[in-house]
């Protein structure tokens, strides 16, 4: 059973930036796609970015292409999301999930474990 704990969440002002970090214990974390989502209340969980087991492979959202990095540190058992160029429309609880699969996923059902979420707010 893996664990994920999310961190680095908090209240910025619309233009900063804010990084999370997601640490993972109980499982072999290199082994694991991640990816981070996140959501509103009222609304479905919404896929923002994924990495690739090697770190090879990223994919984004066409909302924070540009604007977000998906990045891992295996030694640290870690992936973190460097949040840039903040909107008041990017707050929401962010999740990161680890995805067993070879493949990446981009919807919440390819994935098999999460976090509890961190809450990111942004000002305008």
């Amino acid at each position: 059973q893996v664990q994920l704990v999310e961190s680095g969440g908090g209240l910025v002002q619309a233009g900063g930036s804010l990084r999370l970090a997601c640490a993972a214990s109980g499982g072999t974390f290199s082994s694991y796609s991640m990816g981070w989502f996140r959501q509103v209340p009222g609304k479905e969980r919404e896929f923002v970015a994924a990495i690739s087991w090697s770190g090879g492979s990223t994919y984004y959202a066409d909302s924070v292409k540009d604007r977000f990095t998906i990045s891992r540190d295996d030694a640290k058992n870690t992936v973190y999301l460097q949040m840039n160029s903040l909107k008041p429309e990017d707050t929401a609880v962010y999740y990161c999930a680890a995805d067993r699969g070879i493949t990446i996923a981009t919807m919440p059902a390819g994935y098999d474990y999460w976090g509890q979420g961190a809450q990111v707010t942004v000002s305008s």
